[in-house]
């Protein structure tokens, strides 16, 4: 069984940069899982895309959005390692869905990360960390954006906290 380690922390921390630092250890077949399902309409998001594409190496990109896991098993050849960026946005693709639907398939999806045989780095966003949202919508996705991430750190063997690039450990090795 692999390795799984959560990295979670706010807006341009540098969580994505860390996950490719430690992801560059595994060889040349890692995945990066991309859980965005690209909108042609949203040039700035389109913009953000292409920057992380950039700053990772020439590694297989899998989109994603919904079973993450299932997608990974069905991939030839085998990846040495998984990045998967990120937790928010495959939440943010399911929001039509119930919270208890939501919570069950990220449930799902971590019971099957964590019985691959390679190492897996998911990336999270800490979203709650300013004042109460107006909007309930806004306010139903910073709380199921907080209960994934516990969800995530719970079942982590690591899990990091970035801030202002300054990885801090939460749980698990010094590695």
């Amino acid at each position: 069984m692999g390795k799984l380690t959560f990295l979670t922390g706010p807006v341009r921390s540098g969580k994505s940069r860390r996950a490719v630092q430690l992801a560059q250890a595994w060889g040349g077949a890692v995945v990066f899982v991309a859980t965005y399902r690209s909108d042609p309409n949203d040039a700035e998001m389109a913009a953000r895309v292409a920057r992380h594409r950039a700053e990772r190496p020439s590694w297989r990109t899998l989109e994603a959005p919904r079973d993450l896991a299932g997608a990974l098993a069905a991939l030839q050849p085998a990846p040495s390692g998984v990045v998967v960026d990120c937790l928010t946005l495959w939440l943010a693709d399911r929001l039509e869905e119930s919270d208890e639907a939501i919570l069950a398939a990220w449930s799902d999806q971590l019971a099957r990360l964590r019985s691959t045989p390679w190492p897996v780095v998911i990336v999270g966003n800490e979203i709650g960390w300013s004042p109460v949202p107006e909007l309930p919508v806004l306010r139903r996705f910073r709380d199921l954006a907080g209960s994934l991430g516990q969800a995530t750190a719970a079942a982590a063997d690591d899990a990091w906290l970035l801030v202002a690039g300054c990885p801090v450990r939460l749980k698990g090795s010094l590695s």
